[in-house]
C-alpha cells in the first residue's frame, strides 16, 4: 500500500489537502492531510469516502453514442477514435455551413485545477467558437470588493484566530467552508464572539453566538444601517478614515442620513434593537473580522451589496489591527499565470460572447445568428445547475443541436447528449490548485491510472485539436509540462519567493504574504475607495432586488450532502428527503398546509414539487430549499425550474436567490 498526496478538486473555498491510500492501482481510502495549513487533516463528509466516487459502479468507462430519443439516456458504447472522428467531422460541417460561432463551449468548476479548468479555452479561441462568459458563481461579489479595495489582497482566514468579533455573513460555513471552524474555535477560546447574518436559520446560525435573520436581498441596507449607527455613536476610526479612506465624508453627508435604524429595520425586517446591538458590537471590537460568503451577491443588486459590506472594515479601521479585516475570496490562484493554459490573446477580435447564466435563452433565441448548432459541455451539468431549467432542457431537446458531454457519470445533461465521453477524476490526472478560501497552493499528480477509458479535459482537447487541424504547439504539451510552467510562473506572479521545491513535490505550500499586506491598498489612489470615480455610481447606495410577482421570497441554499450537482451519484450520502421546502408555521396555517405534505412551488418560469417542512427556521413570507438535485432524486426537476436568467447589476452574475414563488398543495 502506498500513501500519496492529492487535492480536493471541487468548487469549494477550502481546497483540502488529501492523503490517498492506493493498493493495486485503486484508491482504497482518502484522509485529510495534517500538513495542510488551512484544512489541517480534516475533510467534509463528502470527501471522507471519495474513493466511492472515483470507483463508483456508475462511472462511465467508454465513449457512448445516443441511440434513443434525447433525454432518455439510451446509449451504446463505441471507440475513442470513432468518437473523435464523428465530433470533429460534425464540427467541420457546422463551421462550413454556419461559421464557428455556431459552436458553444459550456464549462465551469467541476474541477478547480488550473489546467483542467482552463483546458478548453485556447482550443475554442483558435476554433473561433462563441466565447462563454463563466459568471454563474459570484463575480458580482468580487466586483463589489474591487470597487472599494481594488487589487488589495483579501485578509487571510487564519487572521480570524486573533479577532475578538467574527461575522459570518451570508455563508453557510458548516456546509461550504467547514475548515474555517478551526480558526473560529481558536478565536472563541481567546474570547471572541461569533455573529451570523443570513436569510434563514442555517446550522451555521445555530453554531454562532448571535444570529440576525435578514430579509433576502437587503444585506446592503443592513450595512448602511450599521455605518449610520457607527457614525452616530462615535464608533468610527476617524484617524484611519482621514489617512487611508477616500469618500467617507461624502457617504456620511449624502447617503447615511437616509439609513437610520428605523428605516433600515423596515427594509431588512431586523429589529432596531438588534441592528444597533450588532453595529455597536462591531464598532467596539478591537479587531473585527468579516467572512463574506456569496449568497448575498446572487441578487440583481449583488455587486452593490458586496460593495456596501466592504465599506464596513474601512469605517472602523479593522485592517490596521492584527485579526481584523474582510475575507471575500482569497487570491491563491493569482500566484499562477493562468494565461499559460487559457491563452486569452488567441480569442478572435469581435467574437460573440454568451453568458452561461443565459444558456436557456441562447439555445432557444430565434434571433440569435448564427444559432447555436453544437454544445460541448465539460466540468458542468447545466441541465441541473443552470437557471430557468425548462428553457435549458427545451434547448437541449432540439433535434438540430449536436451535443457532446465529457463526464464521469450519466448526469442530467449527459442524458441529452449525442455523444458522451468518459472523464477522469482528480486522482487520475495531473493539475495544480490555488484555493479561493485561503493562501495554500498545491500540485497533485495522478495517483491511480485512468478508470476504464476515461481521459482528462486536457487530453481530450489535445486530440480534438489534432482532429480539427489546429497546429498550435501548446497541444503537444503534457499536463505535467503545463503544471511545471505554472509553478515557474510564480517567480514573477507572486510578490515574495514561493517554495518551488515543495510545490513541485506535491506538498501543500503557503504563499508568503507581504508584511502589512492588509494596509497595502491596491487601488489607483492608494487608499480604500468608498468613493470610486471609475464606478457607477461613484458612491455606493442600496437599491432593492428584482423579485417576482409572487408572494414568497425563495432561497435555494446549499445542502451539506452534495456540492452544486456533484456527489448526486453517491447513494451513501443521499439518504432521506431531497426536495424539501421550509415554510414558517404562520404561512402554513394560513394556507392550510401540513408538515410532510406534497406541495408545488410555482412562478412564471415553471413549477417544482417539494415535501413541506413547517419550521420557524425561516420567516413568514419566505420559503427555503436546500440542494441542487439530479432529476432522479426529484419528482419532475429541481429548484432551477423556478430560477431566472436575470443577471446581477455588474459582471453578469447569476441571480439564483432573487426569486419569488407561489405555493399550493399538490393535486
Amino acid at each position: 500500500m502506498e500513501i500519496k498526496k492529492s487535492v480536493c478538486p471541487y468548487d469549494c473555498p477550502d481546497c483540502c489537502g488529501l492523503l490517498v491510500q492506493v493498493e493495486n492501482g485503486r484508491a482504497v481510502r482518502v484522509e485529510g492531510d495534517p500538513a495542510h495549513a488551512f484544512t489541517r487533516g480534516t475533510l467534509c463528509p463528502k470527501m471522507t469516502r471519495y474513493e466511492r466516487t472515483v470507483h463508483s459502479p456508475r462511472r462511465l468507462l467508454t465513449p457512448l453514442r445516443r441511440k434513443g430519443p434525447k433525454g432518455r439516456g439510451d446509449f451504446e458504447p463505441f471507440g475513442w477514435d470513432e468518437a473523435v472522428r464523428e465530433i470533429t467531422g460534425r464540427w467541420k460541417e457546422i463551421i462550413r455551413a454556419d461559421g464557428a460561432e455556431a459552436i458553444l463551449p459550456y464549462s465551469y468548476a467541476g474541477t478547480m485545477g488550473i489546467v483542467q479548468y482552463g483546458a478548453g479555452h485556447a482550443f475554442f479561441h483558435l476554433l473561433g467558437a462563441s466565447s462563454l462568459d463563466r459568471t454563474i458563481c459570484a463575480p458580482a461579489k468580487s466586483r463589489g470588493y474591487r470597487d472599494v479595495m481594488g487589487a488589495t489582497l483579501p485578509t487571510a482566514p487564519q487572521e480570524a484566530q486573533k479577532s475578538d468579533l467574527v461575522v459570518l455573513w451570508s455563508i453557510s460555513m458548516l456546509a461550504t467552508d467547514i475548515h474555517f471552524r478551526h480558526d473560529l474555535e481558536i478565536a472563541r477560546r481567546n474570547g471572541a464572539e461569533v455573529w451570523c447574518i443570513d436569510t434563514y436559520e442555517t446550522p451555521t446560525a445555530r453554531y454562532a453566538d448571535r444570529f440576525l435573520r435578514v430579509k433576502p436581498g437587503t444585506d446592503g441596507a443592513l450595512a448602511l444601517g450599521m455605518l449610520h449607527v457607527l457614525e452616530r455613536d462615535g464608533l468610527v476610526d476617524t484617524d484611519f478614515l482621514r489617512r487611508y479612506v477616500q469618500g467617507w465624508e461624502e457617504l456620511k453627508a449624502g447617503v447615511l442620513p437616509r439609513y437610520s435604524p428605523e428605516a433600515v429595520s423596515r427594509i431588512t425586517e431586523i429589529s432596531m434593537g438588534a441592528l444597533e446591538a450588532f453595529a455597536r458590537a462591531y464598532g467596539r471590537a478591537r479587531a473585527p473580522f468579516i467572512r463574506l460568503g456569496s449568497g448575498m451577491s446572487r441578487y440583481t443588486n449583488g455587486s452593490m451589496t458586496a460593495r456596501l459590506i466592504t465599506c464596513l472594515p474601512a469605517a472602523v479601521g479593522a485592517y490596521a489591527h492584527e485579526g481584523g479585516g474582510l475575507l471575500t475570496s482569497a487570491s491563491g490562484s493569482s500566484a499562477f499565470d493562468n494565461g499559460i493554459i487559457r491563452r486569452p490573446g488567441l480569442e478572435k477580435r469581435g467574437i460573440r460572447h454568451i453568458n452561461m447564466c443565459e444558456l436557456g435563452k441562447a439555445l432557444n433565441d430565434p434571433e440569435l445568428s448564427p444559432a447555436v448548432k453544437s454544445l460541448y459541455v465539460y466540468s458542468s451539468n447545466p441541465a441541473c445547475t443552470a437557471p430557468d431549467q425548462n428553457a435549458v432542457v427545451r434547448g437541449l431537446m432540439r433535434d438540430d443541436l449536436f451535443t457532446v458531454v465529457h463526464e464521469r457519470f450519466l448526469t442530467d445533461t449527459a442524458r441529452y447528449a449525442d455523444i458522451v465521453l468518459p472523464a477522469t477524476s482528480s486522482l487520475e490526472h495531473c493539475d495544480i490548485y490555488g484555493a479561493y478560501g485561503h493562501y495554500t497552493v498545491q500540485r497533485a499528480d495522478a495517483v491511480i491510472p485512468p478508470v476504464g477509458e476515461s481521459r482528462s479535459n486536457w487530453q481530450v482537447f489535445s486530440v480534438l485539436a489534432n482532429g480539427m487541424g489546429l497546429q498550435d504547439p501548446m497541444f503537444r504539451q503534457s499536463e505535467r509540462d503545463l503544471v511545471e510552467r505554472l509553478i515557474e510562473s510564480t517567480k514573477t506572479r507572486w510578490p515574495l519567493p514561493v517554495d518551488l521545491n515543495r510545490l513541485a513535490g506535491c506538498e501543500p505550500v503557503d504563499l508568503p504574504l507581504p508584511e502589512n499586506y492588509k494596509m497595502n491598498f491596491g487601488t489607483p489612489s492608494g487608499r480604500i475607495e468608498i468613493r470610486n470615480p471609475r464606478a457607477h455610481p461613484e458612491l455606493p447606495d442600496y437599491f432593492p432586488p428584482h423579485g417576482d410577482d409572487a408572494p414568497f421570497q425563495m432561497v435555494n441554499a446549499p445542502d451539506p450532502r452534495i456540492l452544486d450537482s456533484s456527489f448526486n451519484e453517491r447513494e451513501d450520502l443521499i439518504r432521506g428527503n431531497t426536495m424539501v421546502l421550509m415554510m414558517n408555521p404562520l404561512d402554513a396555517a394560513r394556507l392550510e398546509l401540513a408538515e410532510g405534505q406534497e406541495v408545488v412551488a410555482s412562478n412564471v418560469r415553471g413549477e417544482a414539487r417539494f415535501t413541506l417542512k413547517v419550521t420557524e427556521r425561516t420567516a413568514p413570507g419566505r420559503v427555503v430549499t436546500e440542494g441542487v438535485w439530479w432529476r432522479e432524486h426529484t419528482r419532475d426537476g429541481n429548484v432551477n425550474l423556478l430560477t431566472a436568467q436575470r443577471l446581477t447589476d455588474k459582471e453578469g452574475g447569476s441571480t439564483f436567490y432573487d426569486v419569488c414563488v407561489d405555493v399550493r398543495a399538490a393535486e
